[in-house]
Order: C-alpha cells, then sequence, then structure tokens
C-alpha cells in the first residue's frame, strides 16, 4: 500500500502554457489516467510550482507571456536533471534527455488535446553550445530577428507597452542650434564604423526585424551588461526577496521594478508605486501607512496607505534615499514584522507585501556616514540589481534608437536613420541616459517633418 501511494505521488505532471483552454484538455485527459496535475500560465509560475512540488514531467508550450521557453527549458535541465521536459510543439528528439517511463501516456494526453489539428509534440531540443564570448561590437551582431508572436516593445529600458507620451519626462530642456557637421567621437574605438551602416537603413521602423530578446519580453539590447540584468531579474523575480535597484537618473530603474512583479507569482496583484521624493516629508507616512479620520489637521476621512493597498502584491518605492530618517525606522518595523499601523490606530494591521526600492543615490555609503539607517540598508539590499549608464554601454545605443523610432512609426508615417545621423548617437555621452535617448529621438522625428529620413541635422542635444 505503502509503494502505491509513492508511485502516485511520484506520478505528477505540470503544464505550462498561457492558453487556459490547452491546459484543461491535457489535464482533463491525464487526471483521468490517475496523474496528479499542477497547472502553470508562465514561466515564472512554473518555476515556483517546482520548487513546492517535484514533478515527474513537464509540458511546456513554445510561448509564454513572462520567461522565453527555450531559456526556461535550459534552466530546468540544471535545476532538475531527472524531469521529463516534453513541449507542446513540434522539435527534434534530443540526446540523453530524461524520459519518464510513463511518457506513452504523457503523449497520448497530448493528441487528445490536439485531435481535429495537427498533433505537435516532442521533447524539448537540447540547447546549442555556445562559443566563448567575444568583446560586444554593434558591427557582428547587425539587427537580430523578430520576436516570437510580434511582441512589440513600448517602453525605454525595460519596457512596459506605453505610448510615447507615457514615458518619463526630462526637466530643463532647452532649444540649442543642431550642428550638422559630425566630428569622431569617444565611442569610435568601442563601436565600428561599419555598425552605422548596420543600422542605418533605408527600410521603414516598421518593417526592420526587432532585436533579439535576452529571455524577457520587451528587453531591449545585447550589451554584457543588459544579459547580466536579464539574468539577476530572472533569478530573483519568482522569490519574494526584497530587491534594491540602483543606477543613475533615466536609467530605468521603474521599469525594471514592474518587470520584477510582472514575471512573479504576484503579477496579477496590485503593483503600487511611492515616489518617496515627490511628497512632502510631513505627508510622506500617511501616504505610505495611511491614517483614520481626524488623525491630524486636513484628514477629513480615513485612508487606506500605499502598503497596505499593495497587500497580496508588489510596493515600489522609489527615491528611497529622500526618506526622512525617522520614517525609515517605522519602514523597518514593518519589513521585520509584516505590520502596518495606520496613523490614528492602535491595532496593526498583517500584510503580505514585497517590497522593491530604487535610488540613485550611493546608500551603501550614506549608511557608513549616519545619514541613511544601516539596518534599513541591509533589510533593502538582500538582493541588488544595477541598472547601468548607457554610456557605459554604448553598443545598445542603435538599437534603442530604432526602437524608439519605431515606437513613434506606430502613429505616424515611419521613418529611418542616416548613417551620420547614427554616428552622432554614438558619440554623445548620453549624461540623462535612455530616458535622454528616447527623447532625442522623438525630438528628431519631429524636427525631419515629412521627409521619411533623419539625418544628423535632426539630432539635437539640450
Amino acid at each position: 500500500m505503502q509503494t502505491h501511494a509513492r508511485a502516485l505521488a511520484v506520478r505528477t505532471a505540470m503544464l505550462v502554457s498561457a492558453d487556459a483552454a490547452l491546459r484543461h484538455r491535457i489535464s482533463e485527459t491525464l487526471t483521468g489516467m490517475r496523474w496528479q496535475v499542477r497547472e502553470a500560465s508562465g514561466g515564472a509560475e512554473a518555476l515556483t510550482g517546482l520548487e513546492e512540488t517535484p514533478c515527474e514531467a513537464l509540458l511546456l508550450d513554445s510561448w509564454l507571456p513572462d520567461l522565453e521557453a527555450q531559456e526556461l527549458a535550459a534552466h530546468l535541465r540544471q535545476m532538475y536533471p531527472t524531469l521529463d521536459l516534453i513541449r507542446i510543439d513540434e522539435s527534434n528528439q534530443p540526446s540523453g534527455a530524461a524520459r519518464s517511463s510513463r511518457r506513452n501516456e504523457l503523449l497520448f494526453a497530448l493528441h487528445r488535446a490536439q485531435e481535429g489539428g495537427a498533433m505537435l509534440w516532442d521533447p524539448m531540443p537540447e540547447p546549442k553550445e555556445e562559443s566563448p564570448r567575444q568583446p560586444t561590437r554593434v558591427a557582428a551582431r547587425g539587427l537580430r530577428s523578430p520576436r516570437a508572436h510580434g511582441l512589440h516593445p513600448a517602453g525605454s529600458f525595460l519596457v512596459a507597452k506605453k505610448t510615447v507620451s507615457d514615458s518619463a519626462s526630462v526637466s530643463g530642456l532647452a532649444s540649442e542650434e543642431c550642428p550638422a557637421t559630425v566630428a569622431p567621437g569617444d565611442n569610435s574605438s568601442v563601436i565600428e564604423n561599419s555598425s552605422v551602416a548596420a543600422f542605418a537603413s533605408h527600410v521603414p521602423a516598421k518593417e526592420m526585424p526587432r532585436p533579439a530578446s535576452l529571455g524577457i519580453p520587451e528587453m531591449v539590447g545585447s550589451s554584457a551588461a543588459m544579459e547580466t540584468l536579464a539574468q539577476h531579474i530572472r533569478l530573483v523575480a519568482p522569490r519574494k526577496t526584497t530587491v534594491l535597484i540602483e543606477g543613475p537618473t533615466g536609467s530605468g530603474k521603474e521599469l525594471v521594478a514592474r518587470a520584477l512583479h510582472r514575471l512573479s507569482a504576484r503579477s496579477d496583484r496590485p503593483f503600487i508605486v511611492l515616489n518617496c521624493a515627490a511628497i512632502p516629508d510631513a505627508l510622506l507616512e500617511a501616504e505610505l501607512f495611511g491614517h483614520t479620520r481626524g488623525a491630524f489637521t486636513g484628514a477629513v476621512q480615513s485612508r487606506v496607505g500605499h502598503v497596505e493597498a499593495a497587500h497580496g502584491g508588489t510596493l515600489f518605492l522609489d527615491e528611497i534615499g529622500e526618506m526622512p530618517i525617522a520614517l525609515q525606522a517605522k519602514l523597518l518595523r514593518f519589513l521585520e514584522a509584516g505590520e502596518v499601523q495606520r496613523i490614528g490606530e492602535n491595532e496593526p494591521i498583517k500584510v503580505d507585501v514585497r517590497v522593491i526600492a530604487a535610488t540613485h543615490q550611493p546608500l551603501a555609503r550614506r549608511s557608513e556616514e549616519g545619514s541613511f539607517r544601516s539596518d534599513l540598508f541591509y533589510r533593502l539590499s538582500v538582493f541588488t540589481l544595477h541598472t547601468a549608464p548607457l554610456a557605459e554601454h554604448p553598443e545598445d545605443i542603435p538599437v534603442l534608437a530604432w526602437h524608439f523610432l519605431e515606437r513613434l512609426a506606430q502613429q505616424e508615417p515611419a521613418k529611418h536613420f542616416e548613417a551620420e545621423a547614427v554616428q552622432r548617437l554614438l558619440e554623445h555621452s548620453w549624461p540623462g541616459n535612455v530616458r535622454e535617448l528616447s527623447h532625442v529621438v522623438e525630438r528628431a522625428y519631429i524636427l525631419a517633418e515629412g521627409r521619411p529620413h533623419i539625418t544628423a541635422a535632426e539630432i539635437c542635444f539640450t
């Protein structure tokens, strides 16, 4: 009897697909064959599920809304070498892959789910061996192949789907005369001149292929810095771990936080943003923890704070370095106890919130100086992500510039960059980082008026 119980416990399969109807059809067949079935609509949910319940087999769809299926498969083979990994579309038979002793039952369930149409199934192919990484050069890569299923990136760094008007603004813009001549710049030793031709094409932006994904949908760029960031995001996103995002202004910290939320099991729960620098110190505590009616002058009604509003989801504390010292102690108490106490109330409220914080300030140094609580710093920086200045990965400039141009072409006539315009972009130092680049491209698009091309004369910096 015990042996039979153990056998049933092992007969567990996980279905990973964004298609709920397909999951239902496969699950119905396997359940009738005495399989225990777990379902996941995305890669992050699958990783979390495997940590909780080991499975004998995993049936993986070819497209997921959060992670690249091929990279997820490679990660699963490394973490779970005995897992029988089968994909739900057509592919080649791998060599040496783990196989379940009841594989025929799994294939039969896939056949039943596909009856009436083409039957597509086979194990996931083994990843190809990659040659040692060479110094990154745009000329060697050029434009990559299109992304699967026509996903259109539409933000700035790790981009959420936004329109141009939704992107963050840069203050203090001033016009200046735009020179039409281009002088050799500091990046000429890093970016080969032939790379300009690779990205300056007379093909309209709408028709140009999209750059390769780094395993996270909408991620733009393929430099070493971007690859490292993407890898770290994938590793920490499925967990509840507190994350601190450090990087200069305009480098996409909020978009990284949104990616962490989207790739987590909390993606269907609230994502609440609180900019600590945009709210007066006297009101920040009430915004964070909430208050009751009459708790202070002007509190005409009770209000739920941002922490409580994020229950079950993610709280993003932007510019955490601007938080007053007195309030830092109360935030630390919340992080340690998982409780909030509204201003004017005596009873604490239990909440389940993942905290992600961001700053452009050196918090480690500030904690040593005493201007930021060291205990809060260590509590926030359990896992730290760094968004690099654009000047540190200039090979991504052409890809990003094309990306912003394509986004503009979704609503307006398509344009392309002339080679001199791309060269001028490469020679700028980009103190405003990716945000500045998005505005420079938009300004150039406007200055080009009805012409289908953008020249160096339209590339203006403020």
